[in-house]
């Protein structure tokens, strides 16, 4: 790659590559207000985590805090670590033979890595919403009530109310209200999708895992998708993967920059899409590399 640029700043940009590229370590640039949360202040708490499939590490010492309430995004280019450092706080990397991990991360203090843990059970504080769509082959109401009924309860008052609040929450209600024994399936990809949140968070989730919710989807519902996220701010804690910058600028507070299975900068979102600490951030959200 040439870097004989005009005012210099490739040189300095694949220099950065190069080092991250060789297996350097890199300091990640963590914010002043991301770094010193209290422990009440944080959902969970991601300390030096580290993950290899098979001998081929993935992620490198991975440290950062998600804030009760807030939306946190990550980005980077594809197969940064965006998606395995999601699917490791549900433990959904145990499913792959050859995984191992170092280091740990806390769930409002438990650790989720403990020699103990029951991952069932450590599934259902969380809800995950991925990619595409994946409504259940089954009615909208028992598609939103699943969760309750794997934990045995069969009052229809609760079920009921419990239906009516989630599908109100994902903004869905109104439009489903008249057919919620209709099958899932008929509904559109972007009213799926928002099934889908609405059963992720039926069970009060301590944090909502969201891997590219709108990836799949058109530009209409991608809108009702980050509306409803905005929504569900406050509410929920979210952590969302995305390779849509803009749409980490639109929906999220916090936004954390990963490369090579590095974390490399953590920032209030204005901050990192407007002043990032790092050559690297600026780099990349100006589109000179990934």
């Amino acid at each position: 790659m040439r870097s004989d640029t005009k005012d210099g700043k490739m040189i300095e940009s694949v220099n950065a590559i190069v080092r991250i590229s060789h297996g350097m370590e890199v300091e990640p640039a963590i914010h002043s207000t991301l770094s010193h949360l209290a422990d009440s202040e944080v959902v969970l708490r991601i300390k030096e985590f580290c993950l290899w499939y098979g001998k081929k590490q993935t992620l490198f010492r991975i440290s950062m805090d998600i804030p009760k309430g807030k939306v946190t995004a990550l980005i980077g280019p594809s197969g940064c670590g965006k998606s395995t450092l999601l699917r490791s706080v549900n433990r959904l990397n145990d499913l792959i033979d050859g995984v191992r991990i170092s280091g740990d991360m806390l769930l409002n203090g438990d650790s989720i890595y403990a020699p103990d843990v029951d991952v069932i059970e450590l599934r259902k504080r969380m809800g995950m919403v991925a990619q595409k769509p994946n409504p259940f082959p089954m009615s909208i109401y028992e598609n939103v009530v699943f969760p309750l009924r794997i934990d045995g309860i069969r009052d229809k008052r609760i079920l009921d109310e419990v239906c009516e609040r989630s599908l109100r929450g994902a903004a869905l209600w109104d439009e489903v209200k008249d057919r919620l024994q209709d099958s899932a399936l008929a509904l559109s990809g972007g009213q799926q999708q928002r099934l889908c949140i609405a059963r992720a968070i039926a069970a009060d989730p301590e944090v909502l895992l969201m891997d590219e919710p709108a990836s799949s989807l058109d530009p209409i519902a991608t809108a009702k998708v980050e509306e409803l996220i905005h929504q569900l701010r406050g509410e929920y804690t979210i952590l969302i993967v995305t390779h849509n910058m803009q749409q980490a600028a639109r929906v999220s507070d916090f936004t954390a920059f990963m490369y090579m299975g590095r974390l490399i900068e953590y920032a209030p979102t204005g901050m990192m899409f407007v002043k990032p600490q790092l050559r690297e951030t600026e780099d990349y959200i100006l589109g000179r590399f990934g």
